[in-house]
């Protein structure tokens, strides 16, 4: 199986600048390429005559190279697979879009979400990776030198880069000491697990908020572009990356429990937008990661040999008797105690779905 490896990079003034040269190559070619897109589908749909037919990756590559690299040369100062690959993922977008997979895609700004990709000449020694046309870059961490991949993808994340690629991994099968476990997400705790472990979320959000609150307040006033405007971005950049490093430690912790220690793991399928439609709860929903937490399992499970029962968002874990099975009419989300009125059953609310759960998955 296909795994992904994220290191940061340990760079000096004039990699950073390169860096950021490709970066930038990459978001002009994707905004390029959107704006075209978007004006033959304009005009596929102003027209019932002679329609355009919709753009390949690679068509849109040789467009760029004819119409667009002679008008700028600062193109040929970095590596041809940064706009080649942004195109290629300008045109998967597009296909994710048709297929309604996912929404349209949309313009990039300088400095939000930067990255590219290389492929070429590339290879990997115990604390540094070669990459075409920039050259070594240095690692904070060990590499895995027994894997050469084909493709990496430099990114920026606030003030710092980061590299990745994937590799292959073979699944880990080991004994499990828990033969199946159920596990019920909510927002007073991230998790409650049938035997009987609860897990506190980070809710490194709201542990920050009020800090985060402060310097986007004190940064109302500095003018746009300026010194000091740049330096307040970044320190709200850091902020943003450390609640988001909270967050995924704290996921990937227990995801690797889980999948390690159990052989079948049963969760509810959670409507995760359709809980973001309550503003009272909102916040605190994306503050605990759900999607994340589910993603995490998905390929943990497949890698540590473990099984994910994804039960049914419409099973009434909260609402069934784990004792005797009895289903109630109502359960309001203030009761946190679980009273069964056919067996007289008193148990937390959360425990018992969690109970339920796993017999669900078993």
């Amino acid at each position: 199986m296909l795994l992904g490896f994220k290191s940061e990079l340990n760079l000096n003034n004039k990699q950073r600048t390169a860096l950021a040269k490709h970066a930038g190559v990459a978001r002009h070619a994707w905004n390029w390429g959107l704006g075209l897109t978007k004006q033959i589908l304009d005009h596929n749909r102003d027209t019932r005559e002679d329609k355009i037919k919709f753009p390949t990756g690679i068509d849109l590559h040789k467009w760029l190279v004819a119409l667009v690299k002679p008008a700028c040369p600062w193109y040929y100062e970095v590596s041809k697979c940064a706009p080649q690959f942004a195109l290629k993922q300008l045109a998967e977008a597009w296909r994710n879009a048709f297929k309604k997979k996912k929404k349209p895609p949309r313009f990039k700004r300088k400095g939000k979400h930067d990255s590219f990709t290389l492929d070429g000449s590339i290879k990997l020694d115990h604390f540094k990776i070669r990459v075409p046309v920039i050259g070594w870059l240095k690692t904070y961490e060990r590499l895995p030198v027994q894997f050469q991949p084909k493709t990496v993808t430099i990114s920026r994340t606030a003030d710092r880069w980061f590299i990745s690629f994937k590799l292959e991994y073979e699944p880990i099968n080991r004994p499990k000491p828990h033969p199946v476990v159920g596990v019920d997400l909510g927002i007073k705790a991230l998790a409650v697990l049938s035997t009987g472990i609860v897990v506190e979320g980070a809710s490194s959000y709201r542990k920050y908020e009020k800090k985060l609150s402060r310097l986007q307040w004190l940064n109302r006033h500095k003018q746009i572009g300026s010194s000091n405007w740049r330096k307040a971005q970044v320190k709200i950049a850091r902020l943003h990356r450390k609640i988001a490093n909270i967050r995924k430690d704290t996921l990937h912790k227990l995801t690797s429990y889980l999948a390690q220690n159990h052989s079948r793991i049963g969760i509810e399928n959670l409507n995760v937008s359709g809980m973001m439609a309550n503003h009272k709860l909102a916040k605190a929903i994306q503050d605990m990661g759900f999607h994340e937490f589910k993603r995490q399992l998905e390929y943990k499970c497949q890698l540590y040999g473990s099984t994910l029962v994804v039960v049914d968002r419409w099973y009434p874990s909260t609402k069934t008797c784990s004792r005797c099975h009895a289903v109630k009419d109502e359960m309001p989300l203030s009761e946190r105690v679980f009273r069964c009125d056919n067996c007289g059953l008193e148990i937390d609310r959360d425990f018992n779905a969690s109970i339920n759960l796993e017999i669900a998955a078993s």
